[in-house]
């Protein structure tokens, strides 16, 4: 069952004050930096989220993603000691295997390890990515929040929506996905908001002499969903 505009909220239009501009700031400029070394190392990359939308609060995270598949090596070299943490994610057996970095800021950085479907691609968009150029433009997007709230940015904030207030075809114009990545996200995201979340499939940590590569091998190797996942 759809979930109705009073669950989510209602429509109204947030003014941002001096804290929140700041924040937004701190946060792209990090965001800056990253992308800025990837793009050294021909990596384009995307921050996607609150930070591309502008709608950042306190706990607000930067999380870069990278949509084609890159050598993880070529990644590791380009962010050279920011790294923390590495490890293999797999959302569901179905879902597309990939790497995921924690910089020594907390910064997420995130990239295929197999071939993505177009559809997963379009899931970063939705939430709304912007690439370096639009950082150092001080560009923000439309997108869909966890509340599903449409964020459509404003000079001073932004408004906000219940995604079932519009129609999925307008919203999808608006972010530049299809319209069936907005219905989609709208049933995942409205059974998680009825359950919580379910869990995920795959979460394995690499040790420091462990590569991407080597160590995805070795899970598709005794794993048949991941197999039939890289093979597709």
């Amino acid at each position: 069952m759809r979930r109705k505009t009073a669950e989510m909220g209602p429509r109204k239009e947030v003014a941002y004050g001096p804290e929140t501009w700041e924040h937004l700031r701190r946060l792209r400029e990090r965001a800056r930096e990253v992308l800025t070394l990837l793009k050294k190392s021909e990596v384009d990359g995307y921050v996607f989220g609150s930070v591309a939308r502008g709608d950042v609060k306190p706990a607000s995270d930067v999380d870069i993603f990278i949509p084609s598949m890159v050598s993880s090596m070529l990644v590791g070299l380009a962010l050279d000691d920011r790294v923390r943490e590495r490890s293999i994610v797999q959302a569901t057996p179905r879902a597309m295997a990939k790497a995921h970095l924690v910089l020594q800021d907390d910064t997420n950085v995130i990239f295929p390890l197999i071939p993505p479907r177009e559809t997963e691609l379009e899931f970063y968009r939705f939430g709304g990515e912007v690439g370096l150029q639009g950082i150092e433009e001080g560009g923000r997007v439309c997108g869909v929040d966890k509340r599903l709230m449409f964020i459509e940015p404003t000079p001073e904030g932004h408004i906000e929506t219940p995604l079932s207030d519009l129609p999925p075809g307008w919203v999808a114009k608006k972010i530049g996905v299809g319209q069936a990545i907005v219905e989609e996200r709208m049933r995942v995201l409205e059974r998680r908001a009825d359950v919580g979340r379910t869990g995920i499939y795959l979460h394995r940590t690499l040790a420091p002499e462990e590569s991407f590569e080597q160590v995805l091998a070795e899970i598709a190797y005794s794993d048949p969903a991941l197999r039939r996942r890289m093979s597709k």
